[in-house]
């Protein structure tokens, strides 16, 4: 793969994964409207590996508070996380629909859903759901506050991220406003609940290339490597740039991005449908 495609497409992966806009979307569509070969295995572990360094990178002190804590060692530091002690075994508790329906679903997700029409249409339909979820959600609990019901909600939510063009984060942060989260902390969990979710399956696609061959030594590789570095980065610098924003502003910018973007993708697929 040239290094400019896998440059852009890295870049595409850092920005789109954690804002409310769908990275498989965005990253099928690049390709598909600038007539690219869509990226292959080991691409597709190395945007896997960029991302998930990203949210660990940029969370490792939460990381470190929610794990010590979940094993009973108190730690001084987050406050919102340090009256959560429960919060590791709701994350995890979180992450078992997304992996069932990744198991149950992993062939069609990866064949027959992943088409422009079926993209563009979750595009709009999430987007109108974050529309309701910013408009009806009181917005008044923080992540000391997350129990059972929120993390088996959100988590549920998460499972549909299986359908290419909903966005693991626009689903889950979407379902954490529908249980009255304020936006920052809707997010913050959000991102929090990816992390297994993304390991799984960079994990799952090594595997899968240990299995089919050439082999993990294809990691090494210039373009992997560029891959991993640039959406990592990328990843780290939108984390913290969407954080600040939720502070002060709401999420009606990407719903009207997700509605015009989904439009866009379905005329554009009608358009050069095959005859």
């Amino acid at each position: 793969m040239p290094i400019l495609q896998v440059i852009v497409l890295a870049v595409v992966q850092g920005l789109t994964e954690f804002l409310p806009i769908s990275s498989t979307a965005h990253l099928y569509l690049t390709s598909w409207l600038l007539g690219w070969q869509i990226e292959g295995l080991d691409f597709d572990i190395a945007l896997h590996i960029g991302t998930l360094l990203a949210v660990l990178i940029y969370f490792a002190r939460d990381w470190v508070q929610i794990v010590a804590q979940g094993f009973g060692i108190q730690m001084n530091g987050d406050k919102e996380l340090r009256h959560n002690h429960m919060l590791l075994w709701l994350l995890i508790i979180g992450t078992v629909p997304v992996g069932v329906c990744g198991l149950l679903f992993n062939k069609q997700a990866e064949t027959t859903w992943r088409n422009p029409f079926v993209m563009g249409t979750m595009m709009i339909v999430v987007g109108v759901l974050m529309w309701i979820a910013e408009s009806a959600g009181r917005q008044q609990r923080d992540l000391s506050s997350v129990h059972l019901s929120d993390a088996l909600a959100i988590g549920a939510a998460q499972a549909l991220a299986v359908v290419p063009g909903t966005s693991r984060s626009g689903i889950t942060i979407t379902a954490g406003l529908f249980r009255n989260l304020t936006r920052e902390s809707a997010a913050r969990f959000s991102f929090l609940l990816s992390t297994p979710a993304i390991g799984a399956a960079a994990a799952k696609a090594l595997w899968d290339m240990h299995k089919k061959g050439p082999g993990l030594h294809a990691i090494l590789s210039t373009e992997f490597l560029v891959g991993v570095a640039v959406s990592a980065l990328t990843g780290c610098l939108v984390i913290a740039w969407f954080l600040h924003y939720l502070r002060r502003s709401g999420l009606r910018p990407f719903v009207y991005y997700r509605i015009l973007f989904g439009i866009i993708v379905l005329a554009l697929a009608f358009i050069r449908r095959p005859a």
